[in-house]
């Protein structure tokens, strides 16, 4: 049995968070600065996008559920070095992927008021935030098929790509904002739309700069374009079987969310207001745990491909206090960004005053969602066992968090605050769940063949 020493695993460990963690930071910086930019515009199209970025939010975390299905098998794989049986599990994870895509795309261009009407009945946001997804939707396939490329690189742990893509895709998102949104370089003030296309602009530019690299410089897969499409019957059941779990757990996370803005939506327009300007502000600080379970399911998923059963046991263990402090570190920085943030956007009293409050209840929550998050998705699903997941957020998100905040909101008419609380209260209330399930132990299941 090999044995590895801590310094290894803690470089390991850290070489993926940092990396991952950086490309993820200007992923979200992506939304971000359509955001900000925007707010800086007009309050009215802020609102707007955000809610059309829950849209994309949604997408994400389909697609994030796909790839995560990738990541498991793969990564197993690659514990023995076997990269014919990852290129095709990567052909049935990237279909996946893709088509899910494809049709969500096809949904918001036939329908995109109605869609965006689901999450607010505030007509001026709705329409402001239609102009901008209308747009917006034709990036949804690009987006997919460049974050797959990204996950089979990970997988084997090829990180920097990724950021270096992400990087290039920031820097055409902001230029392209400041042109296009405030009329500069020639062009004519185009505002919401012109955000729309500045990030349509810069998921292009991500996904040639990933194909070019995957296609024609990596070295460890050397995947061809037609074995992308070389479906394997055996294979796409093991992805099914291993990944769909994944996929419903991230498509009924992405919903969720989705009510929830839709729940917010319904509470004002200074409510809106405030979840658009704490909503990317959370989901900068939460990549450090989405990042944290990206480098451990990597991780846990290789050692269980090598069959070293104490070691991922010990592996285990010493996650699971780097999560905690990551919780402590990620509450930190909210509060400390909260006030610069919120002086960036043109908004009223009662929607700044709300926006802190909102921010100081992800605060506190935060720390719960960077140990159950990554301690769940990372090390229990990436050790084999993909459905606990799936079936645990299905209990707490729809049987506990979504009936209370409802009945919050529309019977007993609590202040939003309280519902907003309500809303983030499954992050602590999964701590307790994490803890049992990864301690014993039961989830180590290698899956490969």
């Amino acid at each position: 049995m090999k044995r590895i020493k801590d310094p290894e695993f803690y470089r390991s460990y850290f070489t993926l968070f940092g990396v991952v963690a950086l490309q993820n930071l200007i992923v979200f910086s992506v939304n971000l600065a359509d955001s900000i930019m925007l707010g800086r515009f007009d309050e009215t199209a802020m609102s707007g996008v955000s809610l059309a970025n829950q849209i994309q939010f949604f997408l994400q975390c389909v697609v994030n559920g796909a790839a995560s299905g990738l990541v498991v098998l793969a990564s197993q794989y690659w514990g023995k070095r076997d990269t014919a049986s990852i290129k095709k599990v990567f052909s049935a994870a990237f279909a996946a992927g893709v088509l899910i895509a494809a049709a969500l795309g096809a949904l918001v261009l036939i329908w995109p008021a109605g869609v965006l009407g689901l999450l607010s009945n505030e007509g001026e946001i709705v329409a402001e935030g239609a102009r901008y997804i209308r747009v917006l939707a034709w990036s949804y396939a690009p987006f997919a098929v460049s974050f797959m490329l990204v996950s089979l690189l990970r997988s084997v742990e090829t990180v920097r790509v990724g950021f270096y893509a992400s990087v290039l895709a920031l820097v055409v998102n902001v230029t392209l904002n400041w042109a296009l949104i405030f009329g500069r370089l020639g062009f004519k003030p185009m505002g919401v739309k012109g955000a729309a296309v500045a990030t349509l602009s810069s998921r292009i530019a991500e996904l040639l700069f990933v194909a070019a690299f995957v296609f024609l410089r990596d070295k460890k897969l050397r995947l061809k374009p037609r074995e992308i499409f070389a479906w394997d019957k055996i294979y796409f059941g093991d992805f099914l079987r291993a990944g769909l779990p994944l996929v419903g757990s991230g498509g009924s996370w992405g919903v969720a969310m989705t009510v929830q803005t839709a729940i917010i939506g319904r509470l004002g327009a200074a409510a809106i207001g405030a979840n658009a300007v704490t909503a990317p502000v959370f989901q900068v600080v939460a990549v450090l745990y989405t990042s944290a379970s990206s480098a451990s399911g990597v991780l846990i998923g290789k050692t269980v491909g090598e069959n070293d059963v104490p070691r991922v046991k010990r592996y285990a263990k010493r996650l699971q206090w780097i999560f905690l402090a990551t919780g402590l570190v990620s509450s930190v920085l909210m509060l400390a960004m909260r006030e610069g943030i919120i002086g960036f956007y043109n908004v009223t009293d009662e929607t700044r005053a709300l926006s802190v409050t909102f921010l100081n209840i992800l605060a506190f929550t935060v720390i719960g969602s960077a140990y159950e998050a990554p301690a769940l998705v990372g090390i229990v699903s990436g050790g084999g066992d993909t459905a606990f997941v799936f079936r645990n957020d299905l209990i707490f998100m729809w049987g506990i968090v979504l009936p209370m905040s409802a009945l919050s909101a529309f019977v007993f008419r609590w202040p939003a605050p309280v519902t907003f609380l309500i809303l983030k209260a499954d992050q602590i209330l999964k701590c307790f769940v994490a803890v049992v399930k990864v301690n014993r132990f039961r989830w180590i299941k290698n899956l490969t063949r």
